[in-house]
């Protein structure tokens, strides 16, 4: 038996290692980083909790945060929820589940930078493919990435990225509720949309849980789509992006870990908040 638990020491150390280095020393580095005035990594100044005021009179700071908001809401709604759907549809078809988790979880794998590249080609004014099929049928020509269209346009392929990843979680959970259920549920005339409502849903409210929750965190961690496809202009400009501004182009490294502080703190505000909604008594199988 004391030979089983320093193996299981052998495979831990490894992994704690890790997570020591890239996730837990990075952000104690930022709490205290946030504490200092910086210009750059060595030339740096205590000013105690300045930083922390000045995130409160920050109005760039609190568009960025709705901006945030606004494509977290979009993820919620549209990503989970397709992802959602697709699973209930798949998980009553009988043949090509296997083909189906390969297509739908295929975006996932593409890095979110080549696909960024990729609807800026579709978003492009003058020759991107969707002003050259609004053309084709007639239509004009969509200024995509203006101010008031460009967080939405922006949201789409950030949407889309992890439909496929949260359509697995799901499947694979709707996998392990057991027939018996849904035979009795069809004794009591219980199917379609009835089903998913009273029967699937509860049984995988859990799982449910767990997505969102990975969607929450997902969004505030969003960067890449924004900074290739607009460069944070236009009312664009997220969380992620303008921690990246104080920190990389103006060299403020203090008040840029500060920025980052309050992201990790937000998004786990939310996370909570969305769980507590949805706590509920689950039914077990």
């Amino acid at each position: 038996m004391k030979g089983d638990r320093n193996y299981i020491w052998i495979f831990l150390l490894p992994t704690a290692a890790f997570l020591s280095i890239f996730l837990y020393y990075p952000f104690f580095k930022s709490l205290y980083f946030s504490f200092y005035r910086t210009k750059g990594f060595f030339d740096k100044k205590f000013i105690g909790w300045d930083n922390y005021d000045r995130l409160i009179s920050d109005k760039l700071l609190g568009a960025a945060t709705l901006h945030t908001l606004e494509i977290m809401l979009y993820v919620l709604v549209f990503q989970v929820g397709i992802a959602l759907v697709l699973a209930v549809m798949v998980d009553n078809i009988s043949k090509f589940k296997s083909f189906f988790r390969a297509v739908f979880f295929f975006p996932v794998v593409i890095s979110g930078t080549a696909i960024s590249l990729l609807f800026v080609l579709f978003y492009n004014y003058n020759f991107g493919l969707l002003n050259n099929v609004m053309v084709n049928l007639g239509l004009e020509k969509v200024l995509w990435l203006s101010e008031s269209n460009a967080l939405k346009a922006i949201a789409v392929p950030t949407v889309w990225h992890y439909v496929g990843f949260y359509f697995v979680l799901f499947v694979t959970a709707m996998s392990k509720i057991p027939e018996d259920y849904y035979d009795a549920a069809k004794l009591e005339g219980i199917t379609g949309f009835k089903k998913m409502i009273k029967l699937t849903i509860p049984l995988i409210l859990s799982d449910i849980k767990v997505v969102i929750t990975l969607a929450i965190t997902g969004t505030m961690k969003v960067f890449d789509f924004v900074w290739v496809i607009s460069r944070a202009q236009n009312g664009t400009d997220v969380l992620g992006t303008y921690m990246y501004k104080k920190a990389m182009v103006d060299q403020n490294f203090g008040y840029g870990s500060t920025v980052a502080i309050y992201m990790v703190i937000l998004g786990v505000v939310i996370a909570l908040l969305a769980n507590r909604l949805l706590k509920s008594e689950e039914i077990t199988y």
